[in-house]
């Protein structure tokens, strides 16, 4: 029989929807360029400007929440353009607000609900849904694209900004997500798997996709749920305090601009080789090792960051940090979809983003300016992402490797069982 060297289409998935992370994230997580510029422009105190951003990572934690409800109703791609139309409209309205209201309700409401309809929510579940085998390796490339979008957007943002000002800049980025996420959306994203996952095509290589028989709130009523929104919320919480007041920082600490954005950036430089390799192991080694390890890492990276006194000794936190800055969230996904299935995964990643990295995401990004500007020091903010990556870090090695309910299901079915029935 002739064997078929065509790439698995699954994989042209992976690479359109690393592109759209790639600029979500880059957005999202890039905001530090913009910080000092809006808020000289519109006359905010950095307090101010810490509270609209946190109330963007709630927004845009229930965004996600609304995502992945809407996913079990409409396809991945109907939800990618409506996301698409809400970041245009809110792109617009956020270059044209002239105060602390405007561009609350443009940023940090309207532009944070399009985001979250672009971001890995929506695109996880028909990767996991593409992928059994390769599960764990193709949501870390999916990963790969959001640490591409921190490596390259943040010095490029800076350099626009200084270029053209930030509104200009936030009109380029509006254009480049229409001319990528728009034919991504219609000529690559497919809902119908063929028969056989991970492009295995014969009776025996088929790998069987059942998958639990739960309720949304019979995962919810498990401690190992809780677990993982725990490790997300430390997540959320450091990396969007890096991402919100990471240069500021530096520049606080004597660092010119380029090079505080630089060591940001070579966070995400480091972490796309550091994602590829992970990604290799991802499916090799339990999930929780790998899990522990990045979290712990990642914990003692706050400490040695907020203390960096030289550019080499920033740039150095920053490869070794940059190796295990993705993967928790890949890591998570990936659990998730082991534990519970894909069926639900849009619902409980969502849910585990809202009440876990969005709201730890709120509470980092409020922290790093209420803390600097109260106490005059980063040490409370990025010391306490340091402590809670830690925590997240034993709380991880716990995780079970598998859960038992007593029925399955097969993926497709279209009629509902519930455990104990």
């Amino acid at each position: 029989m002739k064997k078929n060297n065509r790439l698995y289409f699954g994989w042209y998935i992976v690479i359109a929807a690393s592109i759209i992370v790639l600029l979500t994230t880059g957005l999202r997580m890039g905001i530090g360029p913009f910080v000092n510029p809006i808020m000289d422009d519109l006359r905010l105190s950095r307090t101010e400007f810490s509270l609209i951003v946190s109330a963007g990572m709630i927004v845009y934690g229930i965004g996600m929440l609304l995502a992945g409800t809407l996913l079990k109703t409409y396809n991945t791609r109907i939800v990618l353009l409506v996301g698409l139309a809400i970041v245009c409209i809110s792109t617009v309205w956020t270059v044209n607000a002239k105060g602390m209201l405007s561009f609350l309700l443009s940023f940090g409401v309207c532009l944070s609900i399009g985001l979250s309809f672009l971001s890995s929510i929506t695109l996880s579940p028909i990767i996991s849904k593409w992928f059994v085998r390769q599960r764990g390796k193709a949501l870390f490339y999916l990963t790969t694209g959001a640490m591409a979008g921190i490596a390259i957007m943040t010095p490029v943002e800076t350099w626009l900004i200084g270029l053209v000002g930030w509104q200009n800049t936030l009109l380029i980025f509006g254009g480049i997500f229409i001319l990528l996420v728009l034919p991504s959306a219609i000529f690559i994203i497919r809902e119908d798997v063929p028969d056989g996952a991970d492009g295995t095509g014969s009776a025996s290589e088929k790998i069987s996709r059942e998958e639990p028989a739960i309720t949304f709130k019979d995962a919810l009523m498990t401690k190992t749920y809780w677990k993982i929104v725990f490790g997300l919320f430390a997540c959320g919480f450091g990396m969007n305090l890096l991402g919100s007041h990471g240069v500021p920082m530096l520049i606080d600490h004597h660092f010119s601009p380029m090079t505080s954005s630089f060591g940001i950036g070579m966070i995400g430089v480091v972490a796309i080789i550091g994602t590829l390799f992970l990604a290799q192991l991802a499916d090799r080694f339990p999930r929780k090792n790998l899990l522990f390890i990045i979290y712990f890492v990642r914990g003692l990276g706050f400490f040695a960051l907020v203390l960096s006194a030289t550019t080499w000794q920033l740039f150095l936190v920053s490869i070794i940090g940059g190796l295990v800055w993705a993967g928790s969230v890949a890591m998570s996904t990936a659990i998730l979809s082991d534990l519970y299935g894909v069926r639900l995964l849009g619902m409980l990643n969502g849910f585990a983003y809202f009440v876990g990295h969005q709201i730890g995401a709120a509470i980092g990004s409020f922290m790093g300016g209420w803390g600097f500007e109260v106490f005059g020091t980063h040490f409370i903010s990025f010391g306490a992402a340091g402590i809670l990556a830690i925590l997240a870090s034993l709380a991880s090695v716990t995780l079970p490797k598998s859960l038992s309910f007593s029925k399955q299901i097969k993926m497709g079915e279209k009629h509902k069982i519930t455990v104990g029935q």
